[in-house]
């Protein structure tokens, strides 16, 4: 197998209520690409995974996401003028400055996985 043989890597993330977590990821920001049984495909901008009906509370409430986006600021102004909080039941943190030189929040998504959707900051060493 060769690197260039490699095309995509995308995680299934758990869902307790697909269509309540559907209804989400659109409210998030991203699009329905395609659904088939329990699995929808969701992607925006470049980045994609794949919801999966899965009810493990346990796995969902360790199951982190990292989305790297160029304006740390206008996403976290979307979940809460989209307000996601309410109509979802979710958790949001502030955007903090991380010592791994990242701005970033975190939005927990219906079954409790927790995104961490951050920017780099210009200049630093960024994970």
């Amino acid at each position: 197998m060769h690197q260039a043989d490699i095309l995509e890597i995308k995680a299934f993330v758990p869902a307790r209520d697909f269509s309540l977590s559907l209804a989400f990821y659109a409210d998030l920001g991203f699009e329905l690409r395609s659904s088939g049984g329990d699995i929808a495909y969701l992607s925006a901008g470049g980045c994609s995974f794949l919801l999966q009906a899965f009810d493990e509370p346990s796995h969902a409430h360790l199951f982190q996401m990292h989305l790297l986006v160029r304006d740390v600021q206008a996403w976290h102004d979307r979940v809460v003028t989209r307000r996601l909080v309410e109509t979802y039941g979710v958790r949001v943190t502030p955007i903090t400055i991380q010592p791994y030189q990242m701005r970033d929040f975190t939005v927990s998504d219906p079954s409790g996985v927790c995104w961490v959707i951050g920017e780099n900051i210009p200049g630093g060493l960024h994970v």
